[in-house]
């Protein structure tokens, strides 16, 4: 029911993200967008990019007077250093574009496998698409996505718990308070401490021309219990989270709740008791499950992680192989972060908000929003009762 589709390239003219089969009467600011956008930007440890794009959205359909209207929403950011690279993304034929041929394809990037399946021998024609510059607009389509959540009372968050071996601790306190504290900080962290730490391991990493990975988590409170489904393996919910977190650009690994810790424990350390009051209905005094038993919510709070590795462009470069001459060369050097741990939390919160519409729309339907809100509330009256 909801459908997303981005274009463009990292040094094309602008991204763009068509997001179709949202309800009308959502609230949407341009500001909100935007803050989604900045969030995604900011960061310790990013690159000479981020200093030349300060993203804006450009609404070009489907909101109206603030409101979404029910019709496919149309989004682009434009790419200011578009204006530098004229010459080499021009679609038209253009010689000039020979001089930013790459044929060194970098270690750990999609340029040689994918000059291989689409028949490059320009690797740019790979890494222009394959670059996390396209996570701009699944960040602006997210922020779309999160706004509808939000109507319903779904809340997300997303922070940095590791970069470069420092651990950050995600305190136990109410959701406002550490949306407040990831506001506040640079590497999107939740625990102050460590970032002093994670902010020197960035430094060291810097001088070597070294780069680092690390974990982010998403917290998503406030998600009605029973979304997503047992009885395929593609309509699971922790599924199509996973598959979301992995789509992201330098993602290896997802988990949810205590994920791959629960292979080294008992099941008694795993498994959350079930207790029923007359105030809570049907709750855990636990949540190792991080929200989803059986590929379905279960009403606790949804906790998804994911592992970004190291960003595979180095400043001293890895050995690679020439395409052309196939001589051993060094790889080739993209501008590019010391570490992208804190804009991924970002874009993991925005993917992880799009899945999660799509799944509330396919359990209440609706072509309005004040109609999915009345049957998300009879639903919840529904489970509250049983």
């Amino acid at each position: 029911m909801l459908r997303l589709l981005t274009a463009g390239e990292s040094h094309g003219p602008a991204v763009t993200a068509v997001l179709e089969g949202l309800p009308a009467g959502i609230p949407v600011k341009h500001e909100y967008i935007n803050q989604y956008l900045a969030c995604r930007q900011k960061g310790y440890g990013r690159g000479g990019r981020m200093q030349i794009e300060k993203d804006e959205v450009q609404i070009l359909s489907g909101i109206r007077k603030g409101l979404t209207l029910g019709s496919p929403v149309t989004m682009q950011i434009l790419n200011r250093d578009w204006e530098n690279w004229k010459h080499v993304m021009d679609p038209g034929e253009n010689k000039e574009n020979e001089g930013k041929k790459v044929t060194s394809p970098r270690p750990g990037h999609a340029d040689l496998p994918g000059g291989v399946k689409y028949g490059h021998r320009d690797l740019r024609n790979v890494l222009e698409r394959s670059s996390a510059r396209e996570t701009a607009a699944r960040a602006a389509a997210g922020a779309v996505a999160s706004r509808f959540l939000e109507e319903l009372g779904i809340e997300l968050a997303a922070g940095v718990i590791s970069i470069g071996g420092v651990q950050a601790r995600w305190p136990e306190k109410p959701l406002d308070s550490i949306i407040n504290t990831l506001n506040n900080s640079e590497l999107n962290c939740p625990d102050p401490e460590a970032e002093i730490k994670m902010k020197k391991e960035i430094d060291d990493a810097r001088e070597k021309g070294d780069s680092l990975g690390g974990i982010f988590e998403v917290h998503v409170q406030g998600l009605p219990a029973g979304l997503g489904s047992h009885v395929q393996w593609d309509r699971k919910l922790d599924g199509r989270l996973a598959g979301a977190l992995m789509s992201i650009q330098a993602i290896k690994g997802v988990e949810v709740g205590c994920g791959f810790e629960s292979a080294n424990l008992p099941g008694s350390s795993v498994h959350d008791e079930i207790y029923h009051s007359a105030e809570k209905g049907f709750y855990r005094s636990s949540n190792r499950a991080g929200g989803i038993e059986g590929g379905i919510s279960n009403g606790e709070t949804v906790v998804v992680s994911a592992a970004m590795k190291p960003i595979p462009t180095l400043y001293k470069p890895l050995y690679s192989v020439d395409l052309e001459t196939k001589e051993r060369v060094n790889a080739s050097v993209e501008r590019s972060d010391v570490c992208a741990v804190p804009a991924a939390s970002i874009v993991g919160k925005a993917v992880a908000a799009y899945v999660l519409a799509g799944v509330v729309l396919e359990k209440f339907g609706g072509d309005h929003l004040e109609e999915v809100k009345e049957r998300v509330k009879n639903w919840r009256d529904y489970v509250y009762r049983l």
